[in-house]
């Protein structure tokens, strides 16, 4: 009995290793993923799909991507496929691009679609924007005409991915950017506003003409003008403004010379002052003179009162006059 027990012990540390190492080696090589390959048409041996874990390369990640690439007809090589993952790009992407590039016969190479994914682009939308052409809506341009009138627009650019400039083209912005610049000098050479509310396409045409996709990723096929509205009078506005800055430096000029009048009066008031004070020393003087004059019998006591009875009667007529100003004025 004890031996029979042993033995079941035995049999079954046997089996709990086998299970184990069956399991190291399924969770190693990908047996179910072969098998899958093998009976999609993909030839790939077991020693590569190790290989692909020794290198640190998912399996599934190169052989499902393979296993869709044969059933749409496309014959690549694993080798293609895991430099192209392990340079970081996205596979399953670049398969989808040259399926959907294969169905709409557009000529686009393993090579040149991965190196499209790995600059940053997603080349299967730019498949797809090359099938089915792209609307890019502008945001509203402001532009002024000669007249002074400002014009609002908008406009709906259709573009096509360009497959042969998605590697250094320009993206969206650049379209956005280079349509405003053109509906901007086009409306800025119309002398009237109401030439280009009666004609918007002049806008769609002078701008196509303009090559505008130029160093882009897009082929623009069609620029249509959505909305044109009319907006603020900037000539009138800066005209208005202009005025408003002359009236300004008019009164800043006028004042100034108020400033120099006010000051120019404050020196006449000074120099008046001056006078009057030099004309009081001079009448100080007088008395002494006159005194000088008695003394040294130049001058007689009657002559003397003679122009003391003519300063009274010019004082007294002074008087008068004031008087009479006065009441005047009241």
């Amino acid at each position: 009995m004890e031996e029979n027990f042993g033995s079941w012990i035995g049999i079954f540390i046997i089996a709990l290793i086998v299970i184990i190492v069956l399991s190291i080696f399924l969770r190693f090589v990908p047996v179910g993923l072969w098998i899958t390959a093998y009976f999609s048409g993909v030839r790939v041996s077991i020693g590569t799909l190790i290989g692909m874990r020794l290198r640190r390369v998912a399996p599934h990640a190169i052989i499902r991507p393979l296993i869709k690439a044969t059933k749409a007809g496309l014959e690549l090589k694993i080798d293609e496929l895991e430099a192209h993952y392990l340079a970081g790009g996205n596979i399953n992407t670049v398969i989808d691009a040259l399926i959907a590039a294969q169905r709409a016969n557009i000529d686009l190479e393993f090579t040149q679609a991965a190196a499209i994914d790995l600059a940053g682009r997603n080349v299967f939308e730019a498949v797809q924007v090359s099938v089915n052409p792209k609307v890019i809506e502008t945001p509203n341009i402001s532009a002024v005409a000669q007249d002074g009138i400002e014009i609002i627009a908008k406009a709906k650019v259709t573009v096509r991915a360009n497959i042969e400039r998605l590697v250094g083209g320009a993206g969206e912005d650049t379209i956005i950017a280079r349509v405003g610049e053109g509906i901007v000098t086009t409306v800025g050479s119309a002398g009237n506003h109401k030439a280009v509310l009666e004609n918007p396409d002049l806008i769609s045409r002078t701008v196509l003409d303009k090559g505008l996709d130029s160093g882009t990723a897009f082929e623009i096929l069609s620029i249509d003008i959505a909305d044109v509205d009319v907006g603020r009078n900037i000539g009138a506005k800066l005209q208005t403004e202009q005025a408003e800055a002359d009236k300004n430096i008019a009164q800043a000029k006028a004042e100034e010379r108020r400033s120099m009048a006010i000051a120019e009066e404050q020196e006449m008031h000074a120099e008046t002052q001056r006078m009057r004070a030099r004309v009081v020393e001079a009448e100080a003087d007088v008395p002494l003179a006159m005194a000088e004059a008695l003394r040294a019998g130049n001058l007689g006591v009657m002559d003397y009162y003679k122009m003391q009875n003519v300063h009274a009667d010019t004082d007294m007529r002074k008087s008068i006059s004031d008087q009479a100003d006065n009441e005047s004025d009241a």
